[in-house]
């Protein structure tokens, strides 16, 4: 039996793409390319889910508009070699299409549209796989409700009527600005007493518990 929601609103880094050190490295190599203190991993992680200038930004709260420029141009350069090929986490991977029957399946990150076009194309997922997707390039920066507002509207659903899951405070707080529920997962970005202190109605290790629990 499946939850009573319509649609399901996935975060991308750390929810169902395991990238979150490809992005702490990144962040901390260009703070050094630009001749800056790096960020701590905790504090790298902190930030990921946001837009691009606001995390950077935030982590270089003195940085001028130059230099956030440069560091953001800096970490596009470092996350996007060729290098640092996209991988979804396994379960993902394996489970993701499982849900398709059931819920309508969208996504709402901090990615630009270029970068979450690449995402989709690099794990197999582009084609419209997802019903609705939705960018910093438009819509707000979590934890604005704009990108979840913005697919209800596409949609024609209510945000009572889907379930954001990610695993960051800025997914879960995203989703109670919006007026919808969230599950937080812990295989991503923020540890459990950091997603502890934002709203959600469930909180699971990996993809696999979260399926588990979407279909009970």
């Amino acid at each position: 039996m499946k939850k009573p929601y319509q649609a399901l609103i996935f975060d991308w880094d750390g929810t169902l793409a395991d990238s979150t050190s490809t992005i702490v490295h990144a962040v901390q190599q260009a703070f050094m390319e630009n001749d800056l203190a790096a960020p701590s991993e905790h504090e790298a992680r902190h930030i990921i889910g946001l837009a691009l200038p606001k995390a950077m930004q935030y982590l270089a709260p003195k940085a001028t508009a130059t230099e956030i420029e440069a560091l953001s141009e800096s970490y596009k350069r470092l996350f996007l070699h060729p290098d640092n090929t996209m991988t979804l986490f396994q379960d993902a991977q394996d489970l993701l299409p499982s849900l398709k029957p059931d819920y309508w399946l969208t996504v709402a990150t901090g990615k630009s549209r270029r970068g979450l076009n690449r995402a989709l194309t690099e794990v197999g997922l582009d084609g419209g796989f997802f019903l609705a997707t939705r960018t910093v390039d438009e819509c707000a920066s979590k934890p604005a409700p704009d990108m979840i507002l913005s697919i209800c509207d596409e949609l024609g659903l209510a945000p009572r009527d889907c379930l954001m899951i990610g695993d960051t405070t800025h997914d879960l707080n995203m989703a109670a600005n919006a007026g919808c529920d969230a599950v937080a997962l812990t295989c991503g970005a923020h540890d459990i007493p950091t997603l502890q202190s934002a709203p959600h109605v469930a909180m699971f290790a990996n993809f696999q518990q979260l399926t588990t629990w979407l279909h009970v």
